[in-house]
């Protein structure tokens, strides 16, 4: 009688250990599965098009002359030329590409988008003078907007327009980096490890 009862006590015990270390399995899983859907909720968020704005102003004095019968007689025109400019720097990190490695807990970074640069100038004419044999046409209207933009996107090289637009593209990926850290996951990028905010800006190279 005793021995039937140890072997029923023993059942039972084993029974709830069974039960218990299932349990545990499905936890663990549950943790992987939220992990994994955390990460990717956060690039989800972070999926979006990143804007830095810039306003540049400038002051051109446009001249043109024609001359006629070998330079004995010329026809000048010209203005005054006010430019104010918005100029725009954009990463569409919707087009950002990833892979998920659930088994190593490790997320990598495939492709990031190159920058959308968009230059947007209103100009406009003062002072104009103008001849009836050297008006303005539309050719000098196009050739003066064409000008414009080239100079205005040589300005926004040598200014911090575009440093500061990769220093937010590397803010809001920072975000997946710090997501990535919470959950013990590791964060790649062209198969570097990426621990920090200064591994980002380092070897992030748009």
């Amino acid at each position: 009688m005793l021995k039937r009862l140890f072997v029923f006590i023993g059942l039972i015990v084993t029974v709830v250990l069974l039960f218990k270390f299932c349990e545990f399995k499905k936890a663990d899983d549950a943790t992987t599965i939220d992990g994994a859907g955390l990460i990717q909720q956060q690039i989800v968020n972070v999926g979006k098009l990143v804007v830095t704005e810039g306003h540049y102003s400038e002051v051109i004095t446009y001249k043109n002359q024609e001359k006629y019968l070998m330079g004995m007689f010329s026809f000048d025109k010209k203005a005054l030329i006010v430019v104010n400019a918005d100029v725009t720097v954009a990463y569409d990190l919707h087009k950002m590409k990833y892979d998920i490695d659930e088994k190593n807990k490790t997320i990598s970074i495939v492709y990031i988008p190159k920058e959308e640069i968009k230059i947007s100038p209103d100009i406009k004419f003062y002072d104009v003078e103008q001849s009836k044999l050297n008006p303005f046409t539309g050719d000098d209207y196009n050739k003066i907007n064409k000008s414009v933009k080239a100079n205005l996107a040589k300005k926004m090289e040598t200014s911090t327009l575009k440093s500061n637009a990769q220093n937010r593209l590397i803010s809001e990926l920072s975000k997946i980096l710090i997501t990535t850290s919470n959950l013990g996951w590791t964060l790649k990028y062209e198969g570097k490890v990426i621990e920090s905010d200064k591994d980002l800006s380092q070897q992030i190279k748009l």
